[in-house]
């Protein structure tokens, strides 16, 4: 269905090329005039909000060259989203293209594959980390495990069933191997990937503005600063913490998070889920195991009803527990951007949250 509707945007929007394509999509946030020095274009689309405020940060005072546009912003999350005509079009022209480059960007393929500009440059998350991008599937997902829980309940607990469930569990490369799974597409969620993927976005600016590549530099290492400040924070917490475990009443998007810093977890649907409702059975073990790790908190998105956490906690002994949301930067709107958000700060009101989480 993703495939079809990208067939007919990219048919319409080449005849919308026709009548001029420099205009702003209605629904994209933009900045700045699309002047450069010589005269020429310089345009830089970006499909969610980390990418558009790194790319930002980057330009800092000078934006007077380039014309910046966000996709997604008070839209659909990543894994919903559908490009409008001037979409496509805006798309088909920009010199710079970045995108997280998953199973929910597969609109854009059909898109690149039409574009008008072919000296555009593109930059693909996923691509970038390569073999360090993280599967979707995880052990600590409990509808998941459950099932298959239940498939391998008579083999694993005749003799040494014991030792099976410890094999099942050993290493890295061994959960790597039985997983062939998509990539986790939330790579955002990492302050080291950010100060990866901000060295290839100063870089792919420079080199279409080389008269300014001195202050996009400046501003690249300025940020990258602030970005490693970050870390070194979130690792202090999680060093003091008395637990390192976080449970999910929820879908988990943060697991570039959780392997930075050495986190447990538990959730109950993986990152990219669509589902909303939890089974009973996984809201029983989801409750087991804050009772097992004495959690003081139950963690949702930034964008739930908090009904599946609310109903964890009344399963729980003590009935007690808060509940704390951490943003995946998946709602975040042009009047959160029109007030000042930014990346970084998200970033640091979760470390605050993270604080709370893991007392």
């Amino acid at each position: 269905m993703r495939f079809f509707f990208t067939m007919v945007f990219v048919s319409l929007f080449i005849a919308t090329l026709a009548c001029g394509c420099g205009a702003p999509g209605a629904d994209g946030q933009q900045t700045g005039p699309a002047q450069a020095p010589g005269g020429d274009s310089i345009s830089i689309v970006c499909t969610i909000f980390p990418q558009y405020d790194w790319a930002r940060q980057i330009l800092g005072a000078n934006t007077a060259n380039i014309e910046l546009t966000i996709l997604q912003v008070g839209r659909a999350d990543l894994h919903n989203f559908q490009p409008s005509v001037s979409d496509i079009a805006k798309l088909s022209t920009c010199d710079l293209f970045i995108y997280v480059g998953g199973e929910s960007d597969g609109w854009a393929k059909g898109a690149l594959q039409q574009a008008a500009n072919p000296g555009m440059v593109t930059i693909n998350l996923l691509e970038l980390l390569g073999e360090a991008a993280l599967q979707e599937d995880s052990d600590t997902i409990i509808e998941d495990a459950h099932d298959e829980h239940d498939d391998e309940d008579d083999d694993d607990h005749d003799g040494d069933g014991g030792d099976d469930h410890d094999d099942e569990h050993d290493g890295d490369d061994d959960h790597d191997d039985e997983h062939d799974g998509a990539h986790d597409e939330h790579v955002w969620l990492s302050l080291r990937n950010a100060e990866l993927f901000c060295r290839v976005i100063a870089d792919a600016i420079s080199t279409l503005d080389p008269g300014n590549a001195g202050e996009y530099i400046a501003n690249l290492d300025a940020y990258c600063d602030r970005l490693s400040a970050l870390d070194v924070e979130y690792r202090a917490v999680v060093s003091g913490a008395g637990t390192t475990t976080l449970l999910f009443g929820d879908r988990f998007p943060f697991r570039y998070l959780a392997e930075d810093y050495g986190l447990d977890f538990y959730a109950a649907f993986p990152g990219c889920s669509a589902e909303t409702e939890a089974s009973f059975q996984t809201i029983i073990i989801l409750a087991e195991k804050v009772d097992e790790h004495n959690l003081k908190s139950v963690m949702v998105t930034e964008s739930t009803d908090q009904s599946i956490a609310k109903t964890i906690i009344s399963n729980t002994a003590a009935g007690n527990q808060q509940i704390l949301a951490l943003d995946s930067m998946q709602a975040t709107t042009e009047s959160d951007i029109q007030n000042g958000v930014t990346y970084l700060s998200i970033m640091e009101k979760n470390l605050e949250v993270l604080k709370e989480a893991l007392k």
